[in-house]
């Protein structure tokens, strides 16, 4: 089986023949599309990138180097001594990055798309990431049930897990499994807390593991599956691995949200995997407006019909809200709260990286 990480196609990109645009400029352009309202909005890892999340098509982005290796659905899932071995290693390394993107805070771009939510501007939003951010942002004003009817997580969630037999589980539960049945790495992470340090995580959770050996590393059985006399390790996170097909259900429903708004808004991807590219040409077809939010090349890049800016959306959403929402932003005490609220700590370089966790790795082994 051949499999590739999906990239963006090498195309004229229109991104570098784009005029520079004021911040006053963008703010209007996109506060007069989006005011209309009945807005679906397509986000991606870049919305996440001032919450200290680096993308991953972005400058050093994990998918531009060329030598990355993720795992596949087939690999992870697969039932020989093989699988067993990239089980150990998915799990190990997300393990490790598990708890900065639990523990990861809304930015301002978070909030102020609930801001737009709350509003009823943006009736639906559909998101690549499975960070959960946009949920945290939000869940002070909705429930869950508005949640799950209102956000699409077009490619899963990091917050939950299932075995092969579907048997599900929180992710925190799971997490709980794996520091008891490796206890030399639990006490490895809670070194790292004292200390105040966490790993360079991915928006999915995986943390590069340079010089590790994984061959010691437990992935427990599904307690669910041992109750029943059958032992089973092949769990997952429900999270949509390449190589994998998102469900019928997520499909049609991310199709039946373009049809029902009125204009499609695209914000901080680069529309690289199909699943998210065909809702652009899904609404292109149904002659939808459509704009687009991100900075730098991008699949839609050339295509007719999409007005692209060329703006960090961290520096114009909140004012984005403010001129659509008017005297409301000021009046009303949910929408002022969360034009004041969201973090903005975007990754850098610095702290500690593969070396530290080779070196940790190092000590386990000895």
């Amino acid at each position: 089986m051949r499999v590739s990480v999906p990239t963006i196609p090498q195309i004229n990109s229109l991104a570098a023949l784009l005029p520079r645009i004021s911040h006053a400029e963008a703010v209007d352009r996109i506060a007069t599309f989006v005011a209309p309202g009945n807005v679906a909005l397509l986000t991606g890892a870049g919305v996440s990138v001032d919450s200290g999340v680096k993308a991953y098509r972005g400058k050093d982005g994990r998918y531009m180097n060329p030598n990355y290796k993720p795992i596949f659905y087939h690999e992870l899932v697969d039932e020989s001594p093989r699988g067993h071995a990239f089980r150990q290693r998915y799990w190990l390394r997300s393990y490790v990055g598990y708890p900065p993107v639990r523990n990861t805070k809304p930015n301002t771009t978070h909030f102020a798309v609930a801001a737009l939510q709350h509003t009823s501007i943006v009736t639906n939003l559909i998101t690549q990431n499975v960070d959960g951010l946009h949920h945290k942002a939000i869940r002070h004003v909705w429930d869950e049930a508005l949640m799950r009817e209102r956000i699409l997580e077009l490619h899963g969630t990091l917050f939950h897990v299932h075995c092969k037999h579907r048997h599900a589980f929180d992710r925190d539960t799971f997490q709980e499994w794996l520091s008891q049945a490796n206890p030399e790495w639990k006490a490895y992470m809670d070194d790292l807390e004292r200390r105040g340090q966490k790993p360079k995580t991915n928006p999915d959770g995986d943390v590069a593991l340079e010089g590790v050996s994984y061959d010691d590393y437990v992935v427990p059985d599904c307690p669910r599956c041992l109750e029943e006399g059958v032992r089973n390790n092949t769990i997952k996170p429900d999270v949509v691995f390449f190589g994998e097909s998102i469900g019928a259900e997520v499909k049609d429903r991310s199709f039946e949200i373009i049809e029902q708004s009125d204009r499609l808004f695209l914000m901080g991807t680069t529309l690289a995997t199909y699943s998210a590219f065909r809702l652009l040409k899904h609404a292109l077809e149904l002659k939808k407006p459509v704009m687009y939010l991100n900075v730098g090349p991008t699949r839609a890049d050339g295509i007719p019909g999409v007005e692209k800016i060329e703006i960090p959306s961290g520096q114009v959403m909140r004012d984005v809200v403010e001129a659509v929402a008017g005297t409301r932003a000021t009046y009303d005490p949910v929408l002022r709260d969360m034009l004041l609220s969201g973090v903005v700590d975007p990754p850098t370089d610095e702290g500690y990286g593969d070396d530290v966790i080779e070196e940790a790795a190092t000590d386990r082994s000895a």
